[in-house]
């Protein structure tokens, strides 16, 4: 997923889009040189000296750039691809926390494996697209991008503990970010070139559930912000 703030301003991974403009004379048939009437010539002075003109062509192809990247955007980033499969027999060690927050040790236990008939079965249809497709939801329209209750997220699938409220911060992005896991053990962190671009993708270490992106433009004291899918989640409110 690749996770980009609504405010260009925010940070600088939103890919911008430059319209370019090239000034060409006509070139006349005979010789093969470039020529231009004094009619050509001056009024093209008329419009290179009306700024009005200028203002107005520039926004309209801004305007078109706009339309044209927001299309590809919202193909590119939210189309889904499959995630590769846990290894049937392998075993993780996870920390565990309750419910209440609290952390109560760790355990080994086996990795998550289940055909895709099971996972659709199981989760809805945004969860799994996001989930074991690493797809990504749209910008505000998860459940969690702007809770503010304290309680525990966990995996959609697996329902290993992944973040803490307390980590949770606005990011301006429409998704639910966080400056750190509730613990490191409990997610796997890995190369992601897709869409040309270079990200680092988090997944959950027990079944494989892609969550999300994190990226190194978070608030103190990591500097890292989490940027979460709320379909990949399931949160629990503390008591």
């Amino acid at each position: 997923m690749g996770f980009f703030p609504q405010d260009p301003s925010h940070r600088p991974w939103a890919l911008e889009g430059v319209v370019r403009f090239r000034l060409k004379s006509n070139e006349c048939a005979g010789g093969g040189e470039s020529m231009s009437s004094d009619h050509e010539q001056s009024g093209w002075n008329r419009d290179v000296e009306n700024p009005g003109r200028r203002a107005f062509i520039v926004s309209a192809a801004g305007a078109v750039s706009g339309v044209v990247w927001l299309t590809m955007r919202n193909h590119l980033l939210l189309s889904p691809r499959p995630v590769e499969a846990a290894k049937a027999g392998e075993s993780v060690t996870l920390v565990v926390f309750g419910d209440d927050g609290r952390k109560s040790g760790t355990v080994t236990v086996p990795v998550v494996v289940k055909s895709e008939d099971e996972w659709r079965r199981q989760l809805s249809a945004i969860s799994y697209d996001v989930t074991r497709q690493a797809g990504t939801e749209r910008a505000y329209s998860g459940a969690t991008w702007d809770l503010h209750d304290k309680g525990i997220f966990r995996c959609i699938c697996c329902d290993t503990a992944l973040f803490n409220s307390t980590t949770k911060f606005e990011s301006g992005t429409g998704w639910p970010s966080f400056w750190e896991p509730i613990a490191k053990e409990n997610v796997v962190e890995t190369h992601d070139p897709s869409l040309g671009m270079d990200r680092i993708a988090v997944s959950c270490r027990r079944c494989d559930a892609h969550l999300g992106h994190v990226f190194d433009d978070g608030p103190q004291p990591t500097g890292l912000r989490y940027c979460m899918n709320s379909a990949a989640m399931r949160f629990v409110k503390l008591a």
